[in-house]
């Protein structure tokens, strides 16, 4: 945990953004992964981690707007746990951590909030994005299931969104060691890579040194030599020469603040020259959206320069035509980037996803685009100083997608597809790297950065 100054400076000034009302904060439970004592690894909630840094299961909170009491809900571990889990922290000694003077049972959260809403106050509450807190809502408020979401406070939202996006020297410390360990994650893959090894033993080893330096991956690994498949977690094949193989993996501290990198690399440790033409307009396209990056502009821009640079590209190597300027505005560059150029990234890989990228991404100025691979773009909004945020230009042939345009002649004054038959068995290119934006420009995040260039890839490759 971090000081608990901190986290009463944070509920203080939650309070003043919400301004009446009570607020409820519900952090998680163990979720069973295939009977009630074999749970899934517990990860608290990232709002309740942030204002209170409790990190364990069956918490609840109640911030007062007006009267400026906190209180948690939750109840000690009984002794026929301690057997299982040995000696625990008492609630009153958490909370203690936490700033928090007044706890009361668990029992006792229905009465509280009952009391509160017979008084006529407003509860605020976050969207859940778990079954299990869907149902206490229900029981806690009288809230029918499928009308939980709708009531979900958007003041709160708007408020947590706008404190927790900013980010702390302590927070970006964190984030800075979670970046160590990817470095450590995505070099280990470099040295392991060679023919005839599997997919899997590659993502079993990153894992395993996830694990040793923090709570473990900051979500499922993604480790494939079809790196045309954007979210592909299978790792049955066999590493094979000629290939390329794309790992996107991070890490969580064990405060759970996470990195994300991706890196694409071949498996004999030799880029063939088509695949160093293309690894190569994708690196130019993550540069450009690092030297672009600055407070004051929109994310979205950001996403058009990097676009730019792929159309740019892909017309040198013969399989588009036409004015760079008219491919970017007809979303050309969405064959072959489906999805956005980052996201925000903090106590979530995904920083506060669980709220709606219409609060997160998007705001009053800033409206999503319904144009195929930009209307994907997760953060579109101005940037900040104290964003962290990624950056992962990708190239990607997809048969599916590319049978899809072709058939429907999408763009085909724009696209030769004849000149992409030779790119049907490519897979895909992404490079990521993460950035904490400042005043005038950002900084790349990590005391050294993954080998990127093919000349630092190949190097390195042919040190193992």
């Amino acid at each position: 945990m971090f000081n608990k100054e901190l986290y009463m400076r944070r509920r203080d000034e939650l309070r003043k953004k919400v301004k009446t009302g009570v607020i409820l904060l519900l952090g998680n439970t163990d979720s069973p992964a295939n009977y009630p004592s074999n749970a899934y690894r517990f990860r608290q909630d990232s709002n309740f981690l942030y204002f209170f840094g409790i990190d364990r299961p069956g918490f609840a909170a109640i911030l007062d707007i007006e009267s400026g009491t906190d209180c948690l809900y939750a109840d000690d571990i009984s002794l026929k746990d301690i057997v299982w889990t040995g000696p625990q922290p008492s609630v009153k000694e958490l909370a203690e951590l936490s700033g928090v003077k007044k706890t009361f049972k668990k029992e006792e959260l229905y009465s509280t909030l009952s009391i509160a809403i017979r008084n006529g106050r407003k509860v605020h509450f976050l969207p859940p994005y778990r079954e299990a807190n869907i149902l206490r809502l229900r029981a806690l408020l009288g809230i029918k299931t499928d009308h939980i979401a709708s009531y979900a406070s958007a003041d709160l939202i708007r408020a947590v969104v706008s404190l927790r996006e900013i980010k702390g020297q302590e927070e970006i410390a964190q984030i800075e060691n979670a970046c160590e360990t990817g470095y450590e994650m995505h070099t280990a893959a470099m040295r392991l890579c060679r023919p005839g090894r599997t997919e899997r033993e590659i993502a079993g080893h990153i894992e395993g040194i996830a694990l040793s330096k923090g709570s473990g991956v900051s979500f499922q690994s993604i480790v494939t030599q079809h790196g045309e498949i954007l979210h592909n977690h299978s790792y049955n094949n066999k590493l094979r020469s000629g290939k390329l193989l794309l790992i996107d993996a991070g890490a969580e501290t064990d405060m759970n603040y996470c990195s994300d990198f991706t890196r694409t690399f071949p498996v004999n440790g030799r880029f063939t020259e088509l695949q160093r033409e293309v690894y190569n307009i994708v690196l130019t396209a993550n540069d450009t959206a690092f030297r672009s990056i600055r407070s004051g502009i929109t994310f979205r821009s950001v996403h058009l320069e990097a676009a730019k640079i792929l159309c740019e590209g892909l017309k040198e190597l013969g399989v588009l035509n036409g004015s760079v300027e008219d491919m970017v505005e007809n979303g050309v560059y969405g064959l072959f980037m489906p999805h956005g150029l980052g996201h925000q990234m903090g106590l979530d890989v995904h920083d506060m996803e669980d709220l709606g990228e219409e609060y997160v991404g998007y705001n009053e100025q800033t409206e999503r685009s319904g144009m195929f691979g930009l209307g994907s773009l997760r953060m579109a909004k101005k940037l900040k100083a104290g964003h962290v945020i990624t950056v992962e230009p990708g190239i990607y042939f997809i048969p599916d997608l590319i049978a899809k345009w072709k058939s429907g002649r999408i763009n085909a004054n724009f696209i030769d597809y004849s000149r992409l038959e030779k790119f049907k068995d490519f897979g895909g290119i992404r490079i990521e790297d993460n950035a904490i934006v400042t005043d005038k420009e950002c900084r790349m995040l990590g005391k050294k950065r993954v080998p990127a260039t093919v000349e630092e890839i190949e190097e390195f490759m042919a040190a193992r």
